[in-house]
């Protein structure tokens, strides 16, 4: 049975076909998945790849290409899954890498082919990525384009299952309270805590410093008052000493 490919494009910019990508298709389902007989590739823009990325992995951003695996049943047509490209990423990709546009797709083809077949490089140690340089050696006679091992996942992000069972990533404060859950869970206290506790500490320490010492029975204090009680005193001193009285006549 011939292995077939689903083409959808729904972005205004044009994606290479069968006649380029369709043939790296069927190279790499000969190579990784000789079992499957089909697969779909979409083309979409920014905005549609946006509601796809926030859909179904809670990121309100795009992103350049997302791989939807299939679980078909004993029996049933065995669909590889679907691949969505986004071409207005791939084309600025395109640019920076000063490549052609569907040299570009054929990259991310390879990558999304790949997260199909069961890889993920968010999980393991680099194994999917030396992989697709391999095939990109390989199967394009070309040297494999940069790429990073951290894609598709925002900074700060986490792995949120809800109550039924679905994994999805989240942001912001909900990935904030699943570090702070996590720190209570192992003992270690939340940056909230610490930050509490720790400037408690330096008013405790302010209010110790700013606190005067006390001076002894009878000592004047010093600098320009203790000067200033001096003179008092010696003033009240003169006060205090008597004279003898003069006569009003004037000799």
């Amino acid at each position: 049975m011939d292995f077939k490919i689903d083409w959808s494009n729904k972005s205004k910019l044009r994606g290479p076909g069968e006649q380029s990508v369709g043939i790296l298709v069927r190279k790499l389902c000969a190579k990784l998945s000789p079992q499957s007989r089909g697969i779909s590739i979409s083309y979409v823009d920014d905005r549609g790849m946006r509601k796809i990325n926030k859909l179904f992995r809670g990121l309100n951003k795009t992103t350049d290409v997302l791989s939807f695996p299939s679980s078909p049943e004993k029996g049933e047509f065995h669909h590889l899954g679907d691949i969505v490209i986004s071409l207005e990423v791939a084309e600025k990709k395109a640019k920076h890498f000063e490549v052609s546009r569907r040299r570009q797709v054929e990259t991310l083809v390879i990558h999304g082919f790949l997260h199909l077949c069961g890889y993920d490089h968010e999980k393991d140690a680099g194994e999917m990525i030396a992989l697709q340089s391999e095939l990109e050696k390989l199967l394009l006679k070309d040297e494999p384009l940069p790429t990073s091992k951290k894609r598709g996942r925002k900074s700060g992000s986490k792995l949120k299952t809800l109550k039924n069972g679905e994994r999805i990533i989240v942001t912001g404060r909900a990935a904030q309270a699943i570090i702070r859950r996590e720190k209570l869970q192992k003992g270690q206290p939340s940056k909230a805590a610490s930050k509490t506790k720790s400037k408690a500490k330096t008013i405790s320490e302010a209010k110790v410093g700013s606190k005067k010492p006390r001076r002894g029975p009878g000592r004047p204090p010093k600098g320009i008052a203790g000067a200033l009680a001096n003179h008092v005193a010696k003033h009240r001193q003169r006060k205090k000493h008597s004279y003898k009285m003069r006569s009003g006549i004037i000799s």
